[in-house]
């Protein structure tokens, strides 16, 4: 029997008696999923023993895959992204607030990620309600930030070593304010991770706000926290959210695999 156990009244939900497995071929289970997706924003799973072929083809359920510009992967299949850190890396996935790949112009919709090794404790990770963190502006301030645009631009130079990047780095425009397709609801959309300024105003002014933003994003009221667990499973809305990894395990090892799903080209409906 399915139950939901929401982690805050702002985001998450842990979704119990779920095997992720049966949702590629069950369209009603498929459908309930989706709704508590769409309520909470980020879902998480529980003890799901997904082979990397059953992980695809959950992902595939949602619509096509998307390839990350850079980062390694698993069973040649660049769609299959590896999620992984030990004693030897300079660096962690995710270390900031940032919504995947915002850079593409059609940044992922959705990425699904399933933890198969984790540490004895830490490398817990964040995720933050991007509607909430909209909302919590004035009326005034809501309109300016709708009437603007902001460039994202991604640079990996190094950040996987000696892994040959899928495509170059990309660089795109989009508003720093989206309308979500489905719930119709606008969310703030710009992040410490690939936002690099806001067009048409000064250095000084699009630096201002921009660190205002970023800021406020780190309010841990808009937040869940999910501890992870040997096959947990987290599946995010990349529209709405943004996440950051902690990376206060090493020199451990946390270990999985990701599979993102393409988004649309952001667009900005009318303030209700």
């Amino acid at each position: 029997m399915l139950t939901v156990e929401p982690l805050t009244p702002t985001i998450g939900a842990v979704v119990h008696g779920v095997d992720l497995r049966e949702v590629a071929s069950n369209a009603e289970l498929f459908s309930e999923i989706h709704g508590l997706w769409m309520e909470h924003l980020v879902l998480f799973f529980r003890d799901q023993k997904m082979t990397p072929d059953e992980h695809l083809a959950l992902g595939e359920c949602f619509g096509p895959l998307h390839i990350h510009p850079a980062a390694p992967f698993e069973n040649g299949n660049p769609a299959l992204m590896r999620i992984h850190a030990d004693e030897t890396s300079h660096r962690n996935n995710g270390e900031v607030w940032h919504s995947d790949v915002s850079a593409d112009e059609k940044p992922p919709m959705a990425s699904i990620l399933r933890i198969h090794q984790v540490p004895k404790s830490g490398g817990d990770t964040l995720w933050a309600n991007m509607y909430r963190v909209f909302d919590s502006f004035s009326d005034k301030m809501q309109y300016f930030l709708t009437g603007l645009r902001a460039e994202h631009r991604a640079d990996y130079t190094g950040f996987y070593r000696d892994h040959e990047p899928q495509r170059s780095n990309p660089h795109c425009v989009h508003p720093v304010v989206r309308t979500h397709p489905v719930t119709k609801r606008n969310a703030l959309f710009v992040n410490s991770g690939f936002t690099r300024n806001i067009l048409g105003l000064t250095e000084l002014e699009s630096r201002s706000i921009l660190k205002l933003l970023f800021e406020r994003v780190r309010d841990p009221v808009f937040h869940c926290r999910f501890r992870w667990q040997k096959n947990s499973v987290a599946m995010w809305d990349n529209r709405c959210t943004q996440h950051m990894a902690l990376w206060d395990y090493f020199p451990e090892t946390r270990s999985g695999l990701r599979v993102t799903i393409v988004g649309d080209k952001p667009v900005l409906g009318s303030l209700r």
